[in-house]
């Protein structure tokens, strides 16, 4: 009984070092991903509008803070997993937005992800000098995506993306839909830094903004 008590104990110390030289969790961090659009018959006014869309994610500790800025458009989502709160900045124009949202209202905002299951495949490629595993991404209203994710680093708080949240890694390329569903663009990232992210990436406006 001792004996087999002794093993168990070395396996799992065992496969506890062995995770933990295989993946590091991420405490700090800036992505930078390239957006492009994915249909080739897309109309020419939505190409040009979504030219020079970029998206650039920082992680700090349990804060996530996510840029995405089109031509016409610009949108802040800062994310703290501790509170389970969500702020939304968006610019449209000269008009300025602000929306608080909690746990129950960030689900509800991406209730079209809830039940969203991951399909393996054998499928790989390298991005930014990561491993990366290809899954399928089934949607309940029969849409599916591809997402490519490295489990050699982990973000410290996984749920800024809500449709990703339960995958065990980084994802550094994923689809996504743009126009309502008329759009497929893809999300690649091009350059991962893990200089430490400034505290006051996370400040908040007081002014300027009007609630939603």
């Amino acid at each position: 009984m001792k004996k087999t008590l002794i093993t168990s104990i070395l396996a799992i110390l065992f496969f506890a070092k062995s995770f933990a030289q295989e993946t590091k969790i991420i405490s700090d961090c800036t992505v930078n991903y390239d957006i492009s659009v994915q249909d080739p018959k897309v109309d020419a006014l939505v190409q040009k509008a979504m030219a020079g869309t970029t998206k650039v994610l920082y992680v700090k500790g349990a804060r996530t803070r996510t840029d995405l800025e089109t031509p016409n458009f610009k949108q802040t989502m800062i994310y703290d997993s501790k509170t389970d709160s969500t702020i939304i900045l968006r610019e449209l124009g000269n008009s300025k937005y602000i929306s608080y949202l909690d746990g129950n209202k960030r689900k509800e905002k991406n209730k079209k992800y809830e039940g969203i299951k991951f399909t393996k495949t054998n499928e790989k490629k390298t991005i930014l000098g990561y491993d990366c595993n290809k899954v399928i991404a089934n949607l309940t209203d029969g849409s599916t995506y591809d997402v490519y994710y490295t489990n050699s680093i982990v973000p410290s708080t996984t749920e800024y993306e809500y449709q990703f949240r339960d995958l065990p890694g980084f994802v550094l390329e994923y689809e996504a839909e743009f126009e309502h569903g008329k759009t497929k663009v893809k999300f690649s990232a091009s350059k991962i830094s893990l200089v430490p992210v400034p505290v006051a990436k996370f400040d908040v406006p007081k002014t300027g903004y009007r609630v939603l």
